[in-house]
């Protein structure tokens, strides 16, 4: 099977400014990327993207016709672009301003000046989304491997089973809330469960204390996905019981090393 490479990728730059876009073009061609097409505002975007879908798109935060998020949630909501990988470059800090776009699925996020180190492992994240390999166990028929996906967000929940999808994982359970996967675990039998820790009713860290304290259910392991760069909290959802954090966004080459440790070294 063909392994992709950076030059097979097709990819939107949008970016209002002149000099940004050379920059991060210079950067895209010195990791041997040659299928880019321009966009300096975004109805520029969006015609190129009714043109020919790309396979990434790599945007700014602000355009002087709308937003990064715009352009985002109009590819999510129609189902002939939902797919297309998404990448923001942006100087923002503030984690309200990011939340959205790590809630939203996005391949990854890279800071205004960004490194040839971060860039390297965005495309390769790409690269991963758009060319399945089934993650190989010796434990486990990774096709067998029944999963519980808890997030809140509809967009972040299709990006994980996407990402989980690729990996061979095709029994996958969705329930929007820690309340709902509750009720799901009561009924149903799951070899790992995969939460968000952000989400209404019970939270990420309230399901897996519940988890750990249920005699039938406390040899599940628990992948928790989140968003929080706060220490303390972190700290304290380490103490509720998982057995591996990973940040958002989702990133497969990170997933498929914390599922192979989870599924195959920790039963060794």
């Amino acid at each position: 099977m063909h392994t992709m490479s950076p030059t097979d990728l097709s990819i939107l730059l949008a970016e209002p400014s002149d000099v940004q876009r050379k920059i991060i073009v210079k950067h895209l061609k010195d990791e041997e990327v040659q299928h880019i097409t321009e966009a300096g505002s975004l109805a520029d975007a969006q015609a190129a993207i009714a043109e020919h879908t790309p396979d990434l798109v790599i945007s700014a935060l602000h355009f002087a016709d709308g937003t990064g998020l715009d352009l985002l949630t109009q590819l999510k909501k129609n189902p002939a672009t939902a797919d297309i990988g998404f990448m923001l470059v942006s100087s923002e800090t503030r984690k309200a301003q990011l939340e959205q776009f790590k809630q939203s699925g996005v391949i990854a996020i890279l800071p205004k000046p960004f490194s040839r180190l971060h860039l390297g492992k965005a495309l390769n994240a790409a690269m991963d989304l758009l060319q399945p390999s089934e993650l190989q166990l010796s434990l486990y028929d990774i096709t067998d491997v029944r999963v519980l996906l808890v997030d809140d967000s509809k967009l972040a929940r299709n990006h994980i089973r996407k990402v989980l999808s690729n990996l061979g994982i095709n029994q996958i359970t969705e329930a929007v809330d820690g309340q709902e996967a509750i009720q799901t675990l009561n009924n149903q039998l799951f070899d790992l469960v995969v939460t968000d820790y952000n989400m209404p009713e019970v939270n990420g860290q309230e399901l897996t204390e519940f988890i750990r304290n249920s005699s039938s259910l406390s040899h599940i392991p628990v992948l928790m996905v989140t968003s929080e760069a706060n220490e303390s909290h972190l700290s304290n959802i380490a103490q509720s019981g998982v057995n591996a954090l990973c940040d958002k966004p989702f990133e497969p080459e990170t997933v498929r090393a914390l599922l192979f440790k989870l599924l195959e070294e920790d039963h060794v």
